[in-house]
Order: structure tokens, then C-alpha cells, then sequence
């Protein structure tokens, strides 16, 4: 039996609907491991939401595990992925560095020393936590391939969508329309740098379409605004949520496309040539862009999350990131 090293405060959900913070022993770090003490740590709303009410299909349970995930869908089960913290710790290299970790939501935690990523000069730490939202935006560009000059959509304002929207701005004459049924999203599209148009004043035409909203409105939506010819790639997962499309229409007369991205493995188009240490080192260092703390929407101490994650899945808390901050005690 490992030598505890401290007894820490972890967030579970322990039961659908219901979390609660609950004490866990943390050992001391061996050899190649690392004992991190968090600083701050990022809900992912669209997914952890899912999983607090309860939402992960059977089918999916074993694909949905999120790297240090402890306990079993649909509860109790310790889950998060985007942690942010430092080295107390571990080898010389690491010692003292402010790293990005995909660990759930808890005030300190052993792991190896390869699990964390050091994060960059320039990127402050409660910014660092969207890592794990950029990377999943630069695997959907390097699956969807834009070119120079396209007229995109991104459909879904939420972190994916967001993160998809800035990245796609600064591809040289790419135009970038961001596309949500929420009004208010449209000061966060300014600050991204590109478009806004809700549903109804969208333009069609469009050379490559990513679809973020969960919704069958928006991919519908996503279809519609397409080319002749062209792509959606679909971003969303929808967890026990049916998804219905009208497909005897124009889809096929235009030849249409709808292909997936996820990020758990990198992009086809990259695996050949980028790890995932890689691909997360990328997002860590585009993450210098100060844009991206438009998406930090609230903050709130560890002790609420509980509350926050449900108010949160509610919608009584609209947010895009809503981060955690362990630095209050």
C-alpha cells in the first residue's frame, strides 16, 4: 500500500442530478509520477452537463471514460477532464510548473509525469484550462481541411464552437460566420473576430460547414447552409439524444457530406506525423491568444461546484466556461 500524502476534496456525482464533494487520500508521488496542487480547473459544458443528468448512453460508457475517471456511468463516477495546477512534486523538470492535466475536478492529485502538459510563457493558468476545448478544435481544422479563401459556418456557439470560430479566423481570407439561436453570443463573435447571424439571417453557399449545437435544428441548419457539393463536419455529441434529419430532400440531388470529428484519436489526416502530446502542445501554445478569455463566462470557489453544475445542466447559469478556483482555500 502507497504512503498517503495528503488527504484532498474531489467533486463526484452521486447520482443523476446530485453532486457532492467527498475526501480522498492522494499518495505520494513515485518514480516518473508528479503531485500536482490545482490552481484552477473548467467545466465543459455540453459534455459534463450530459453526464450530470445522467445522459451517456449505455453503448457509449467504456468510449466516454474520461482518462482519470474514477467509478462508472451513470454515477457515482468522478468525472472532468480540463485541470490546471502545479508541480509541488516531481522530477526536476517539472518541479514548479503551472501544467494542463485532463484530471477531474479535485484539490490535488498524483499522476504521471507524462499525463501532464507544462503550460506556456504568456498563457495565464485560468485560461489554460481551455487546452483540452482547443485541441479538440484543432483535430475538427485538421479533419475539415479549409482552404484559403473558403466561406464558412460555424453552427453552435458554445466552447467547441467558439474555439473552431477562432481558429478558422486566422486562416488568410477565410470568412467566418458563427452561428447561434442566442442573440448574445453575437459580442462574443465580435471579439473572436468573425461574423454572427442567428438561424434566420445565416447565408447559404457555403464552401465548409462545423456543426457544435447538439441539436437536430442546427445540423439541419448546417446541411442547409452548405454548397453544392460541400461538407458539414459534425462536432456534437448527443449522448442519449435522437437525432432526427429530412434527408429526402436535397441531400443527395446535392450531393451532400456529413462526416464526424472526435478527439480522442488524432485526425486521420495527422496520425501519421502528430502525437497526441503533440497535438495538445499546439492548443496550449495557441492558447497565448488573449481572445480566448472571452469564453471565460463565470468563475466560482471548488466548494460550490456542486451547485454550479447544476444550475449549469438547468440553464439557470448560462455560461460558455464556467471555471473553478481552488486558490480560496
Amino acid at each position: 500500500m502507497r504512503e498517503v500524502r495528503e488527504e484532498a476534496l474531489a467533486f463526484w456525482l452521486r447520482e443523476p442530478g446530485v453532486g457532492e464533494i467527498r475526501k480522498v487520500a492522494v499518495p505520494e508521488p513515485g518514480v516518473g509520477e508528479v503531485f500536482v496542487r490545482t490552481l484552477w480547473s473548467g467545466i465543459s459544458r455540453g459534455t459534463e452537463t450530459l453526464v450530470f443528468r445522467g445522459g451517456v448512453p449505455v453503448s457509449e460508457y467504456q468510449m466516454m471514460r474520461a482518462p482519470f475517471q474514477e467509478g462508472d456511468f451513470p454515477a457515482p463516477v468522478k468525472y472532468g477532464y480540463l485541470s490546471v495546477g502545479l508541480v509541488e512534486d516531481g522530477p526536476p523538470v517539472l518541479a514548479g510548473r503551472t501544467v494542463f492535466c485532463l484530471y477531474p475536478h479535485q484539490t490535488a492529485y498524483v499522476v504521471p509525469s507524462n499525463a501532464v502538459a507544462v503550460v506556456p510563457e504568456g498563457v495565464p493558468p485560468a485560461r489554460a484550462v481551455l487546452a483540452g476545448t482547443v485541441e479538440t478544435a484543432v483535430n475538427a481544422l485538421w479533419d475539415a481541411a479549409p482552404l484559403v479563401g473558403d466561406r464558412i459556418a460555424v453552427v453552435g456557439a458554445g466552447m467547441v464552437g467558439c474555439c473552431v470560430a477562432r481558429l478558422l479566423a486566422g486562416i488568410p481570407g477565410v470568412h467566418v460566420t458563427l452561428v447561434d439561436v442566442d442573440c448574445e453570443r453575437a459580442e462574443t463573435a465580435a471579439a473572436l473576430g468573425v461574423e454572427f447571424a442567428t438561424p434566420g439571417t445565416a447565408t447559404g453557399d457555403r464552401d465548409l460547414v462545423l456543426h457544435a449545437s447538439a441539436t437536430s435544428a442546427g445540423l439541419q441548419l448546417a446541411l442547409d447552409l452548405l454548397a453544392d457539393e460541400a461538407t458539414v463536419i459534425e462536432l456534437s455529441w448527443y449522448g442519449d439524444a435522437r437525432v432526427t434529419l429530412p434527408l429526402g430532400g436535397s441531400f443527395h440531388s446535392r450531393r451532400l457530406a456529413l462526416r464526424a470529428s472526435r478527439v480522442g484519436p488524432v485526425s486521420p489526416a495527422r496520425r501519421g506525423r502528430r502525437s497526441r502530446a503533440d497535438r495538445l502542445a499546439l492548443a496550449l501554445r495557441l492558447l497565448r491568444d488573449p481572445v480566448f478569455d472571452a469564453l471565460l463566462t463565470g468563475s466560482a470557489p471548488f466548494a460550490d461546484l456542486p451547485g454550479v453544475m447544476a444550475r449549469l445542466t438547468s440553464g439557470e447559469l448560462p455560461a460558455l466556461c464556467h471555471t473553478i478556483n481552488y486558490q480560496g482555500g
